[in-house]
């Protein structure tokens, strides 16, 4: 047994979706949650950019003490990860893409699937390849979303400007005939609704934040690495502005969010 906390962390609110996922399927984890806010959006960084950011805040998570990184940033996933753990050879670190790659796998029925993401992640070619290696077979359409991320941290995840934005971006996705979107950044299961009313109900949305929770699961297990059966507790750091992401917080997870600190991320 191990009761160290989970260290999880993304470039802004958007990581809070793998954190509800991670609190509904391992309820007595406790977790240490990072939102890199001052440095939001990540998906415009260049590679190294981004793996510097990473690796100051996985320095800032083993100041807690965590027993594995959860890396819920698509971005970071898709560009740095196995740089990451070369660096931290000591620290289990989980991601979401190889996880959303197998939700989608088994969802898809006419092997057409489409991705979302920033530019980085669509840049990369991750996912896809992921993808294909699993199942040659599979058409792939990739498409970049920028414009999500800020209008997810703006709070406006159901305004009319949002929906005017997915229409735009999304429906000429629609028109590939794909019958599986994976929303390849985890600020955009928080759009669920609003992708939903524009695609409809024929297209199945993959949220990898559920299937990663999973696999931390396992990895846990199979390390003898579960905590005993004790009252969780979740903390919340950001980099910048702690009022957007205890609002966040609270109306997300559905838990009384008291407290978030600002921390000098630059300082790791």
């Amino acid at each position: 047994m191990d009761n160290r906390p989970i260290g999880i962390f993304d470039s802004g609110v958007g990581g809070l979706t793998v954190v509800k996922a991670v609190m509904e399927r391992l309820k007595h984890e406790s977790i240490v949650y990072f939102g890199d806010t001052a440095r939001v959006p990540y998906g415009s960084k260049s590679k190294e950019t981004v793996t510097k950011f990473s690796a100051q805040i996985i320095r800032f998570l083993e100041t807690h003490d965590v027993k594995a990184i959860v890396i819920a940033c698509n971005t970071v996933n898709a560009n740095c990860i196995e740089e990451l753990r070369a660096m931290f050879p000591h620290l289990p670190i989980e991601g979401v893409v190889e996880p959303g790659v197998r939700m989608a796998l088994k969802e898809t029925r006419n092997n057409r699937i489409g991705i979302i993401g920033t530019e980085a992640t669509i840049a990369s070619g991750k996912y896809p390849y992921l993808l294909k290696q699993q199942n040659p077979n599979l058409e792939v359409f990739g498409k970049a979303c920028p414009l999500f991320v800020p209008l997810v941290e703006e709070g406006w995840a159901n305004h009319s400007i949002t929906k005017e934005v997915v229409q735009e971006y999304l429906l000429p996705l629609a028109e590939k005939n794909i019958d599986t979107l994976i929303l390849g950044c985890t600020h955009y299961p928080m759009l669920t609704q609003t992708i939903g009313e524009v695609l409809g109900d024929g297209i199945t949305l993959i949220n990898p934040a559920t299937e990663a929770a999973f696999s931390l699961k396992r990895l846990l297990k199979s390390q003898d690495m579960q905590t005993e059966h004790t009252e969780a507790t979740y903390k919340f750091y950001v980099s910048d502005h702690t009022c957007r992401m205890q609002k966040m917080a609270q109306v997300f997870l559905d838990y009384p969010v008291e407290y978030v600190e600002k921390v000098d991320i630059e300082a790791y």
